[in-house]
Order: structure tokens, then sequence, then C-alpha cells
């Protein structure tokens, strides 16, 4: 005699109660990633759990064979909408096509058929095995079908778990939560499932896997409710990943380590001129300009694509990918275009050359006509041409520096820096007086600072007119910082001036006097450091410059605040 259906029909009740509930609050959730096939899995299961009570409350065989055939229909809803869930709750909804929803579903329907003809075949056959204590008919199911229908279903229960598996050790919180429940809310079913078939539950003939839905639907209650599976969704995290890599402007390669392209984004095939897909499976040094080892985290060359005309040229950075042990998986090709970055480089070069013969050579011109006259207006004329010629000199130095920041910047003393400019500065302006005050430490710092440092010195020296003319420089080291301080006893530089350079920019009507203090300002900024300006006191300006110092590869740290 079975058990009798007083103790499983309430059971069943309960579990098709709280899997509606939880149906409920999925269906409100919609279109929330994974909120729709959630419903059909959840519908699924209340539909299988309601066949069994209808099936065990018919008073006749038919009755009981009838629902028991339509209960299929919920059997396998439920696997088909865990995968369509687990994908689109994950963020893998490229997968969910209307042919592939199609081709899950071959099995099931075809399942719903031969459950409703099994009389005339038998694959799938469904009879009265027996009678509960309170005399209640129940049905047996079997046949070859039947087993190809349980493996389709946990194979398909296996797939949905895979990523669902991958959120367990998510660093949010909440999507460790939600993977957890919902893994407790499908395995519990599958393993009552797997064991009723292999006969490991006293069940004697009544599948106890509706009765398992109970569990699941308390566990999607928990994710949906406790875990705000529907507030926070992972869904979007898998496709950034694949957004990021995909539309990002930058060619992006990846390779094997056997030189073979694993994958490649539409930037990078565009900039190669091949088609993405047929590029898989291709050696990356027939397309990649790579001459001997890979050179990773770093290793650069230029990449250049197209006829003379159109030719665009692309920096090529290779990283390298390895594994937790740090084994070498493959090499990631980054290419960036920088055409326009090289046609800056060539017409600052172009520039640099006539900054650096042809305005010199008309000036010498100018002055040699000047010094045939005299007056007033031929010393007017070499003060101007002078004045030319300096400003080509800054130009220059301006130039140097552009292309001194677009490389590696060259390390030097700290001290000898300071020293080679007011070495520099006493033999431009020998009626002022210099004073130093040298670091106690030989700290490195970029190349660059000298520039800043010049014009300082320089800017201190020629804008004091007073009668006893004193520039005071000082150095030294404050932690990964060097810091030159340069006073002077001069008018102080006028407030205009500091607030065009806070400007960042010129015009018409308002500029400065030159190009020595937007020199400092771009000097600055290029290493990574500040320029302060301040009143001295009683009269004359106090300027602070701050920049890191240089490590022993001449890299320099992250710029400070403030």
């Amino acid at each position: 005699m079975l058990p009798p259906t007083s103790i499983v029909v309430p059971l069943l009740f309960g579990s098709v109660a709280i899997g509606s509930g939880a149906a409920i609050l999925a269906w409100r959730e919609r279109p929330n990633p994974g909120a729709t096939p959630l419903v059909w899995l959840l519908g699924g299961q209340s539909v299988w759990a309601t066949c069994i009570i209808f099936s065990l409350s018919a008073e006749s065989v038919s009755g009981t064979l009838t629902w028991t055939k339509l209960g299929w229909i919920g059997v396998m809803t439920v696997p088909v909408a865990w995968i369509l869930f687990s994908l689109e709750y994950t963020g893998r909804d490229q997968y969910i096509t209307r042919r592939n929803v199609a081709l899950l579903s071959v099995v099931p329907v075809l399942t719903v058929c031969l459950a409703v003809t099994e009389q005339y075949h038998g694959l799938l056959y469904v009879r009265v095995a027996g009678v509960t204590a309170d005399g209640a008919l129940v049905a047996q199911q079997g046949g070859p079908w039947y087993g190809v229908t349980a493996a389709y279903t946990y194979l398909l229960g296996v797939l949905g778990v895979v990523p669902i598996l991958g959120l367990v050790s998510s660093r949010a919180t909440a999507f460790r939560g939600q993977s957890a429940a919902l893994l407790v809310g499908i395995v519990t079913p599958w393993t009552t499932n797997i064991l009723y078939n292999a006969g490991a539950l006293p069940s004697a003939g009544i599948d106890p896997t509706p009765i398992a839905f109970a569990v699941s639907g308390v566990a999607y209650l928990g994710a949906i409710r406790r875990f705000r599976m529907f507030g926070a969704n992972p869904a979007p995290t898998w496709r950034a990943k694949e957004f990021l890599f995909d539309h990002i402007h930058e060619g992006a390669i990846v390779v094997d380590g056997h030189d073979t392209i694993v994958e490649i984004n539409q930037t990078g095939a565009a900039i190669l001129g091949v088609d993405a897909d047929r590029a898989l499976g291709s050696a990356a040094s027939e397309l990649l300009p790579v001459s001997g080892p890979i050179q990773a985290d770093g290793g650069r060359d230029f990449l250049t694509v197209g006829t003379e005309s159109t030719a665009q040229s692309y920096d090529v950075t290779v990283t390298e990918l390895t594994d937790r042990r740090d084994r070498t998986l493959g090499y990631v090709f980054t290419l960036h275009n920088v055409t326009r970055y090289l046609q800056q480089q060539q017409r600052l070069k172009v520039l640099n050359r006539v900054l650096r013969h042809n305005i010199r050579t008309e000036a010498n011109i100018i002055q040699g006509y000047a010094e045939r006259t005299t007056g007033e207006t031929a010393e007017t004329i070499k003060r101007r041409t002078m004045r030319i010629v300096e400003l080509s000199e800054k130009g220059r130095d301006a130039i140097g520096l552009f292309e001194d920041a677009a490389g590696e910047w060259t390390r030097s003393p700290l001290d000898s820096l300071v020293e080679d400019s007011l070495a520099d500065a006493r033999d431009a302006f020998p009626d002022v007086t210099f004073e130093v005050k040298r670091p106690d430490e030989n700290a490195m710092v970029p190349s660059g600072v000298a520039i800043v440092v010049n014009n300082l010195i320089e800017n201190a020296a020629v804008h004091n007119d007073g009668i006893d003319r004193r520039v005071a420089v000082a150095a030294w080291v404050d932690g990964d910082y060097a810091v030159v301080r340069i006073v002077d006893n001069g008018p102080g530089i006028d407030e205009y001036e500091i607030e065009i350079l806070d400007s960042g920019t010129e015009t018409a009507l308002r500029h400065g006097s030159g190009l020595g203090l937007w020199l400092v300002k771009w000097g600055t900024e290029m290493i990574g450091g500040s320029v302060d300006f301040e009143s001295a006191d009683p009269t004359g300006t106090i300027v602070t410059v701050t920049v890191p110092l240089s490590d022993s590869d001449g890299r320099t740290p992250a710029p400070r605040d403030g």
C-alpha cells in the first residue's frame, strides 16, 4: 500500500503556493534580465505539481493517466526555462535567439507528443502502478524515451549551473548571495529527482520532485527579496566586458603562446583589413609587426597600414597574459592610432629647425645692417632683434620640452641641475647677486626640470630693476619629491600674468609678456609637478616648484595632490 494522499497533496499544495508567490514577484520585475524565464520556470514547476495533485485526486484510471500526461508540459518547461534564465541573468543573452530556443524546445515538444500518444508506440508509457492507502491511483512512467528526457533535463540543468557558479566568487556580496540561493533552488529538486529515478527514495511510485519545489521556491524568494536579484543584477558585468573589448577605439588582438590569434575585436580587424572571424586561428606574425621574441609589458613598435596617401600609423603595445601560477598563456596586442601624433611630431621638428636656424640667420642680417647706422633708431632695431632671437630660443625650448615629454624623461642630479642653471645665469646677469642652498642629498629628477628652473631664474633676474638685485635659489628633497624655491627682491610678477597662466590660454586683448612662464607651467605639468607663486616681503616674488623624483628606471611617481 502506498502513502496516503492526505500527506502528499498538502505538501504539493504548499509547493504550488510558494512557487506561485515567487512567480508573481518575478513577473513584477519584468523586463529585468532573467525575470521572464524565471516566471516560466516557476510556472512549469507549479504546473507539474498541480497535475500530480489532479492525478492523485482523479476517480478514474483515464483521469489519472490524462493528468499525468499533461504534467509533462511542466516537466519539460522547467529545464528549458532554467537554461534561458541562467543565460539572460548572467548577461549571456546573445545566445538566446529564436533558432536556439527552437532547438532547445525540440526534445520537450517531442516528449509531450510522445506522452499524449503513448498508447500507440510505448516509447514513453504511462500506466497505473498502484493505489494509495486512501484509494488514490498512482501512475508509473517509463520506456526508452524516458531515459532520453532524464538525460536531457540533467544536461540543461548542469549547463545552466555553470554560469551561476561564476558568481559564487564575485566580489559583490549581493551576487554571491543570489548565486547561492539560485543554486539551492535548482540543485534541491534536481537531486531529489535523480535519487527518485535511481530508486534511492522510499517514494513508492510518487515522484517527490514537485514537493522539493517548495524548497526551491523559498530559495528563489530569498534571491528576489533578500539579495535583490532584480535590483542588483550581474547581467551588465558580462556584457560590459564584451562591449569594452568589441567597441573600444583601440584595436585588440589576443594571441596564444603558439602565435595563433584566438580573439580579435572589430576595430582590430578593420585596422588590419581582415575579417574578424577569418582572422581567428591565423598566425599573428603574418598580420602583426612581430620580429623575434615578443616584447611584453611595454614592448612597442609602430605598424603602418595603407598606401602612402592614406597611411595610418599605430602604436603597438604588447601585454603578457599569465595564469595564477604566473605561466604565460598568451599576449594582448593593443593598436592605438598615432597618425596625428606622428604628424604633429614632424611639424614640430620642422618648426624647431626654422626657429633654430632661419630666425637667427635673419636676425643676424638685420643686426648687421643696424650696426651700419647710429642713433636711437639703430639701438631700437638691435634691441628688438635680440628680443626676436630670445623668443625663438624660447620657442625652441618649448618644442624640445614637448619632444622629451613624448618619450621617457632622462634623469639629472638635482644638485648639478641647479648649479648649471646658476652658472648660466651668472654669465648672463653679472650685476645680479645669486645665492644658493644646495640639496643635502644627491637626488635624481626628470631632465625637464632644467628648463623650468632656468626660466624662473632668468625671469627673476630680468624683471628686477632695483639697485641691489638679488636672487636666492634653494633646493631640497621632501619624501618622493624635489622642491626648488626661487626668491627675488624685484617688483613681483603682475597678478594678471598669474591669472593668464591659471586660465591656460591667452586672448588678443589679454596676454602674457612672453614664453618664459608658459615654459614653467608646461614643464611642471608634463613632469607631474606643480608650481606656486606668492609675494615676498617687502617686495619680490617667491616661486616654489615641486616635482617628483625619478627612480633608477627614469620613471616618476604619480603627481601629488595640490
